[in-house]
């Protein structure tokens, strides 16, 4: 029997965006266990859907867009082909940039060793740029926004690292963390129904790491 859903951010007859938990999986690993495919029943009875409208690593949680039907999945597809859907995250990360903004330019490579897969920054990789925001400090670690102008398997994690200020929790491309990995897709535009933009809360393992740099909850989260 399927968990019950996680809240939803948005819903309408063609669309649903939820707050995916962190440690979900959106697909069914080889070994089996839960996915966020497990709620598609609960979500359309349709035989023409749903299908989710983009990824997010399986330890990040936050804003996942869901079609429940054909069209409206085209027309998402579209808007992240041609960037007029928009997704900013939130990072945790250990230590963190000096300058206030700025922008990585690093290509990334898919590569597959016996103990599994990784992303590295390579000269033959894929293309692949993230823009960043110090958004707040505690001498440690940086709150960080993050904007993906492409969107590489685990790009925002790997580029982080890359950096020298690897995602808190990160245990694949830094260390692990008790409260999991820092990484929250906190808001997602979608140019469908006049515009749809919805924000995710962090969830409650980031937030003690987002009140020392400064993070403060309100209303919406």
């Amino acid at each position: 029997m399927p968990a019950p859903l996680p809240p939803l951010l948005y819903q309408s007859s063609h669309v649903v965006i939820l707050d995916k938990p962190a440690g979900l999986p959106v697909h069914t690993g080889p070994g089996g266990g839960a996915c966020v495919e497990d709620w598609f029943p609960q979500l359309s009875r349709r035989k023409d859907g749903p299908w989710l409208a983009h990824r997010l690593d399986a330890d990040t949680s936050g804003c996942l867009a869901i079609a429940l039907r054909k069209q409206p999945l085209l027309a998402m597809q579209e808007a992240f082909a041609n960037k007029t859907a928009r997704k900013t995250y939130w990072a945790v990360v250990d230590g963190g940039p000096q300058a206030p903004t700025g922008r990585i330019n690093l290509p990334l490579l898919k590569t597959s060793t016996r103990a599994g897969w990784s992303v590295q920054v390579a000269d033959k990789g894929a293309p692949a740029a993230t823009t960043w925001r110090v958004l707040g400090r505690d001498g440690q670690t940086s709150w960080l926004e993050l904007e993906l102008e492409t969107g590489r398997t685990h790009q925002a994690r790997v580029h982080c690292a890359a950096m020298g200020w690897p995602i808190m929790g990160d245990a694949l491309y830094g260390k692990p963390h008790a409260a999991g990995l820092h990484l929250l897709a906190r808001s997602l535009y979608l140019p469908i129904d006049n515009g749809v933009t919805v924000t995710a809360p962090p969830r409650a393992g980031m937030r003690p790491a987002l009140h020392a740099c400064g993070w403060r909850a309100t209303g919406q989260g």
